[in-house]
């Protein structure tokens, strides 16, 4: 393997921020479930990739009001765009995970190279980032704003590894969805699998190249990676 030291992407939403915020929200204003609201971000997911597969663009914070708006109106709940976005307004002010800031910082002194790479608007982006005081950690914030397609299309990628100046084998996406990890995958692309969950990697993607419970663990599995 020639990989030294990667450009280390990351995932924010779930990966590097805690959704519990956010989740608390739809519960409090919309009465929805776990469930429930597992149901949204996964309408949330597919109708990002239907406006890819589609040759359109909309802000991703759009996209999930429109299906917040949908989801909600299946139990018997009437939004307008406006309650929408205002339950969904939490997104922008979501803490880290407890291992982040630490993590990162390991990553940062041992000479890495951070990205955040989001499906989120930059303007959404700069705002958590902001909150979370997390700015300071990344070299660099991009959002797919910039190529107007979602994450897993190839094409984020590839777009990504060039605005950091370097080739797809010299990438690790670091993310806590299992989508997200396959897309970088087919991409050409080292992963790295961040367990927030249960859900195991996608087998059809391949194994990820590296599997960490939390971010205190990847420079170990980076190293041990550099030897393979």
């Amino acid at each position: 393997m020639t990989m030294d030291k990667p450009v280390c992407f990351f995932d924010v939403n779930e990966t590097l921020l805690d959704l519990s915020e956010l989740r608390g929200s739809l519960k409090k204003n919309g009465g929805f479930s776990d469930e429930t609201v597992s149901r949204w971000f996964t309408t949330l997911l597919h109708y990002s990739l239907v406006m890819t597969a589609g040759g359109r663009y909309a802000d991703f914070g759009d996209i999930g009001a429109e299906t917040l708006r949908m989801v909600a109106e299946e139990q018997g709940i009437k939004l307008s765009e406006a309650e929408a976005k205002e339950w969904l307004k939490p997104i922008r002010s979501l803490s880290p995970h407890a291992d982040v800031q630490e993590g990162l910082a390991g990553l940062k002194k041992n000479g890495y190279r951070l990205v955040a790479l989001t499906n989120g608007g930059r303007e959404t982006l700069e705002s958590q980032m902001g909150y979370a005081g997390l700015t300071a950690s990344f070299d660099a914030l991009l959002s797919v704003e910039g190529v107007e397609k979602f994450k897993p299309n190839r094409e984020v990628y590839a777009w990504a590894a060039e605005q950091a100046g370097v080739g797809a084998a010299q990438c690790l996406m670091v993310a806590a969805h299992p989508w997200d990890i396959a897309g970088a995958a087919w991409a050409g692309w080292h992963t790295c699998y961040v367990q927030r969950s249960k859900t195991r990697p996608y087998g059809l993607a391949g194994a990820p190249d590296i599997t960490v419970e939390t971010l205190l663990e990847l420079p170990d599995g980076l190293r041990a990676l550099s030897r393979a």
